[in-house]
């Protein structure tokens, strides 16, 4: 059975948070895909809709969106 939840980030090139969250993932093996919202106005607006705020990272995993680099609640939604 594979478990395995689709990650998702929307993030900006300048954004130190994100590069973070993109770290975070490497270091832990975990695939996601990226969207650059700054130059994608189709992701952008999906991530507000999304969320309502323009705030990145917005960090999608599975059906769990997580506003923000909060290290503690990705792991947990993750299971590391």
């Amino acid at each position: 059975m594979d478990d395995k939840k689709d990650v998702t980030i929307y993030s900006t090139p300048t954004c130190h948070f994100c590069q973070e969250a993109k770290a975070f993932f490497v270091e832990n093996n975990i695939e996601y895909t990226e969207y650059d919202v700054s130059g994608d106005s189709e992701k952008r607006q999906e991530m507000i809709d999304m969320t309502s705020q323009m705030g990145v990272p917005v960090i999608k995993i599975g059906d769990d969106v997580i506003i923000g680099f909060d290290k503690e609640k990705v792991t947990s939604v993750l299971g590391l």
